[in-house]
Protein backbone atom coordinates (compact mmCIF):
# COMPACT_ATOMS: atom_id res chain seq x y z
CA UNK A 1 0.00 0.00 0.00
CA UNK A 2 1.38 3.80 -0.50
CA UNK A 3 1.20 6.24 1.35
CA UNK A 4 2.66 9.45 2.04
CA UNK A 5 2.90 11.82 5.32
CA UNK A 6 2.39 15.47 5.78
CA UNK A 7 3.16 17.50 8.73
CA UNK A 8 1.94 20.44 9.52
CA UNK A 9 2.40 23.75 11.29
CA UNK A 10 0.28 26.88 11.54
CA UNK A 11 -0.07 30.24 13.52
CA UNK A 12 3.57 29.64 15.20
CA UNK A 13 3.91 33.53 15.54
CA UNK A 14 7.67 33.23 15.54
CA UNK A 15 8.01 30.95 18.55
CA UNK A 16 9.89 28.53 16.67
CA UNK A 17 12.63 31.19 16.22
CA UNK A 18 12.71 32.07 19.88
CA UNK A 19 12.53 28.50 21.38
CA UNK A 20 15.23 26.17 20.56
CA UNK A 21 13.42 23.71 22.54
CA UNK A 22 10.99 23.11 20.07
CA UNK A 23 12.53 23.65 16.67
CA UNK A 24 14.51 20.62 18.19
CA UNK A 25 11.85 19.15 18.66
CA UNK A 26 10.32 19.37 15.55
CA UNK A 27 13.82 18.81 13.86
CA UNK A 28 13.61 15.47 15.52
CA UNK A 29 10.04 14.41 14.41
CA UNK A 30 11.06 15.54 10.67
CA UNK A 31 14.13 13.47 10.70
CA UNK A 32 12.29 10.26 12.06
CA UNK A 33 9.93 10.67 9.36
CA UNK A 34 11.94 11.23 7.22
CA UNK A 35 13.50 7.37 7.21
CA UNK A 36 10.41 6.49 5.44
CA UNK A 37 9.30 9.00 2.61
CA UNK A 38 7.46 10.28 0.99
CA UNK A 39 7.16 13.23 3.52
CA UNK A 40 5.87 16.83 3.06
CA UNK A 41 6.21 19.27 5.09
CA UNK A 42 3.51 22.50 5.57
CA UNK A 43 2.93 25.63 7.28
CA UNK A 44 -0.49 27.34 7.19
CA UNK A 45 0.51 31.09 7.54
CA UNK A 46 1.04 33.44 11.17
CA UNK A 47 4.50 32.09 11.37
CA UNK A 48 6.18 35.61 11.68
CA UNK A 49 6.20 37.85 14.47
CA UNK A 50 5.73 41.24 12.78
CA UNK A 51 2.29 42.74 12.67
CA UNK A 52 0.15 43.23 9.93
CA UNK A 53 0.81 46.76 9.31
CA UNK A 54 4.95 46.21 10.50
CA UNK A 55 7.91 44.84 9.05
CA UNK A 56 11.65 43.98 10.20
CA UNK A 57 13.99 45.21 7.25
CA UNK A 58 15.94 42.34 8.19
CA UNK A 59 13.55 40.03 7.14
CA UNK A 60 11.73 36.80 9.26
CA UNK A 61 14.64 34.67 10.80
CA UNK A 62 11.57 31.77 11.13
CA UNK A 63 11.60 31.50 7.52
CA UNK A 64 15.02 30.97 7.69
CA UNK A 65 14.66 28.40 10.40
CA UNK A 66 11.38 26.98 8.71
CA UNK A 67 13.87 26.59 5.47
CA UNK A 68 16.57 24.88 7.34
CA UNK A 69 14.11 22.36 8.94
CA UNK A 70 12.79 21.55 5.23
CA UNK A 71 9.73 23.04 5.13
CA UNK A 72 8.43 22.27 1.32
CA UNK A 73 5.71 24.85 2.00
CA UNK A 74 3.16 27.68 3.22
CA UNK A 75 0.85 29.86 2.60
CA UNK A 76 0.31 33.35 4.26
CA UNK A 77 -1.43 34.03 6.72
CA UNK A 78 -2.57 38.06 7.65
CA UNK A 79 0.68 38.25 9.84
CA UNK A 80 2.67 37.64 6.50
CA UNK A 81 1.19 40.33 4.05
CA UNK A 82 1.64 44.56 4.06
CA UNK A 83 0.05 46.34 1.84
CA UNK A 84 3.26 47.47 -0.19
CA UNK A 85 5.60 45.85 -1.79
CA UNK A 86 8.89 47.00 -0.20
CA UNK A 87 6.66 45.59 3.04
CA UNK A 88 5.33 42.08 1.41
CA UNK A 89 8.23 40.67 -0.13
CA UNK A 90 10.33 41.74 2.80
CA UNK A 91 8.21 39.95 5.04
CA UNK A 92 8.73 36.66 3.11
CA UNK A 93 12.25 37.23 1.98
CA UNK A 94 14.10 34.64 3.71
CA UNK A 95 11.88 32.01 2.84
CA UNK A 96 13.88 29.73 0.37
CA UNK A 97 10.55 27.40 -0.20
CA UNK A 98 7.61 28.52 -2.05
CA UNK A 99 4.83 30.59 -0.62
CA UNK A 100 1.22 30.26 -2.12
CA UNK A 101 -1.36 32.43 -2.16
CA UNK A 102 -3.99 32.14 -4.77
CA UNK A 103 -6.43 35.09 -4.08
CA UNK A 104 -4.09 38.01 -3.63
CA UNK A 105 -3.32 39.62 -6.70
CA UNK A 106 -0.90 43.05 -7.30
CA UNK A 107 -2.26 45.98 -8.34
CA UNK A 108 0.20 48.26 -11.15
CA UNK A 109 3.30 47.40 -11.38
CA UNK A 110 3.75 45.59 -7.69
CA UNK A 111 5.72 42.48 -7.82
CA UNK A 112 4.01 39.55 -6.45
CA UNK A 113 5.87 37.38 -4.03
CA UNK A 114 3.49 34.48 -4.18
CA UNK A 115 2.22 32.14 -5.99
CA UNK A 116 -0.79 30.34 -6.27
CA UNK A 117 -0.13 26.59 -5.91
CA UNK A 118 2.40 23.68 -5.98
CA UNK A 119 2.81 20.46 -7.86
CA UNK A 120 5.10 18.11 -6.44
CA UNK A 121 5.81 14.47 -8.04
CA UNK A 122 6.50 12.15 -5.66
CA UNK A 123 7.06 8.44 -5.25
CA UNK A 124 3.31 7.54 -4.93
CA UNK A 125 2.05 10.03 -7.37
CA UNK A 126 1.21 14.18 -7.79
CA UNK A 127 0.41 16.17 -4.62
CA UNK A 128 -0.97 19.30 -5.47
CA UNK A 129 -1.13 22.33 -3.10
CA UNK A 130 -3.07 25.81 -3.27
CA UNK A 131 -2.87 28.07 -0.67
CA UNK A 132 -5.85 31.18 0.15
CA UNK A 133 -5.96 33.11 2.60
CA UNK A 134 -7.93 35.58 4.86
CA UNK A 135 -9.28 38.87 2.74
CA UNK A 136 -6.85 41.64 4.36
CA UNK A 137 -7.93 44.22 1.85
CA UNK A 138 -10.69 44.15 -0.90
CA UNK A 139 -12.29 46.39 -3.88
CA UNK A 140 -15.11 47.38 -1.24
CA UNK A 141 -12.66 49.00 1.39
CA UNK A 142 -11.32 52.39 1.13
CA UNK A 143 -7.85 51.08 1.81
CA UNK A 144 -7.29 49.71 -1.56
CA UNK A 145 -6.51 52.95 -2.99
CA UNK A 146 -3.29 53.30 -0.99
CA UNK A 147 -2.82 49.21 -1.18
CA UNK A 148 -0.40 47.54 -3.93
CA UNK A 149 -2.38 44.32 -3.66
CA UNK A 150 -6.34 43.29 -3.19
CA UNK A 151 -7.57 39.93 -1.67
CA UNK A 152 -10.87 37.71 -3.87
CA UNK A 153 -13.02 35.63 -1.62
CA UNK A 154 -10.98 32.72 -0.25
CA UNK A 155 -13.87 30.09 -1.03
CA UNK A 156 -14.86 30.97 -4.46
CA UNK A 157 -11.02 31.45 -5.55
CA UNK A 158 -10.49 27.55 -3.27
CA UNK A 159 -13.30 26.19 -5.32
CA UNK A 160 -11.89 27.14 -8.46
CA UNK A 161 -8.76 26.20 -7.92
CA UNK A 162 -9.39 22.84 -6.71
CA UNK A 163 -11.65 22.24 -9.95
CA UNK A 164 -8.18 23.22 -11.88
CA UNK A 165 -5.95 21.36 -10.09
CA UNK A 166 -7.84 18.09 -9.69
CA UNK A 167 -7.61 16.36 -12.94
CA UNK A 168 -4.27 16.60 -12.74
CA UNK A 169 -3.07 15.33 -9.58
CA UNK A 170 -3.60 12.11 -7.32
CA UNK A 171 -3.82 14.25 -3.79
CA UNK A 172 -5.14 17.63 -3.64
CA UNK A 173 -4.23 20.04 -0.43
CA UNK A 174 -5.44 23.15 0.44
CA UNK A 175 -3.46 25.04 2.44
CA UNK A 176 -5.48 27.69 4.32
CA UNK A 177 -5.35 30.63 6.49
CA UNK A 178 -9.57 31.38 7.06
CA UNK A 179 -10.17 29.61 10.20
CA UNK A 180 -12.08 26.19 10.38
CA UNK A 181 -15.58 27.65 9.76
CA UNK A 182 -14.53 28.97 6.21
CA UNK A 183 -12.67 25.52 5.79
CA UNK A 184 -16.04 23.69 6.34
CA UNK A 185 -17.52 25.80 4.06
CA UNK A 186 -14.51 25.58 1.56
CA UNK A 187 -14.99 22.15 2.03
CA UNK A 188 -18.41 22.18 1.28
CA UNK A 189 -18.20 24.27 -1.63
CA UNK A 190 -14.73 22.13 -3.48
CA UNK A 191 -15.64 18.64 -2.35
CA UNK A 192 -12.57 17.35 -4.96
CA UNK A 193 -9.94 18.88 -1.88
CA UNK A 194 -9.03 15.90 -0.37
CA UNK A 195 -7.36 17.65 3.04
CA UNK A 196 -7.45 20.66 4.66
CA UNK A 197 -4.48 21.98 5.73
CA UNK A 198 -5.54 25.32 8.13
CA UNK A 199 -5.11 28.06 10.38
CA UNK A 200 -6.21 31.79 11.29
CA UNK A 201 -8.49 29.78 14.23
CA UNK A 202 -5.84 28.48 16.46
CA UNK A 203 -8.45 25.32 15.97
CA UNK A 204 -6.95 22.04 18.33
CA UNK A 205 -8.10 19.37 16.32
CA UNK A 206 -6.54 16.02 17.97
CA UNK A 207 -8.24 14.02 14.72
CA UNK A 208 -9.34 15.47 11.19
CA UNK A 209 -12.73 16.74 11.23
CA UNK A 210 -14.49 15.57 7.83
CA UNK A 211 -16.76 17.53 5.71
CA UNK A 212 -17.98 15.00 3.36
CA UNK A 213 -15.25 13.43 2.30
CA UNK A 214 -12.83 16.22 2.99
CA UNK A 215 -10.79 15.85 6.12
CA UNK A 216 -10.07 19.19 7.65
CA UNK A 217 -7.07 19.52 10.26
CA UNK A 218 -5.43 22.67 12.06
CA UNK A 219 -2.54 22.73 14.94
CA UNK A 220 -3.32 25.01 17.42
CA UNK A 221 -1.06 27.80 17.28
CA UNK A 222 2.35 29.07 19.29
CA UNK A 223 4.14 25.88 17.73
CA UNK A 224 2.49 23.53 20.86
CA UNK A 225 1.79 20.81 18.07
CA UNK A 226 2.75 19.41 14.68
CA UNK A 227 -0.06 17.87 12.86
CA UNK A 228 0.75 14.39 11.61
CA UNK A 229 -1.50 12.96 8.57
CA UNK A 230 -1.07 9.84 6.45
CA UNK A 231 -2.52 9.28 3.27
CA UNK A 232 -2.93 6.22 2.21
CA UNK A 233 -3.43 4.70 -1.52
CA UNK A 234 -5.71 1.76 -2.04
CA UNK A 235 -8.38 1.35 -4.22
CA UNK A 236 -10.44 4.39 -1.79
CA UNK A 237 -7.80 6.59 -0.55
CA UNK A 238 -7.74 7.26 3.46
CA UNK A 239 -6.72 9.84 5.75
CA UNK A 240 -6.03 9.93 9.10
CA UNK A 241 -4.28 12.42 11.49
CA UNK A 242 -3.34 13.35 14.75
CA UNK A 243 -0.93 15.79 17.02
CA UNK A 244 2.68 15.36 18.21
CA UNK A 245 3.18 17.75 21.52
CA UNK A 246 6.10 20.47 20.69
CA UNK A 247 6.33 21.29 24.42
Amino acid sequence: MSRVVILHTNDMHNVLARDEQRAARLMEIVEAERANPPVLLLDAGDAIGAGNLTFNPAGEAILERMTAIGYHAMTIGNREFHLTEIGFTTKLNQARFPVLCANVRARGNARLPVRSHLILETPVGRVGIFGVTVPMITERMLSHHVSAYVFDDPIRVGAEMAERLRPQVDLLIALTHIGLKQDIELAKRAPQIDLIIGGHSHSVLEEPQREGRVAIVQAGSYARFVGRVEVEFAEQTTISGKLLSLV
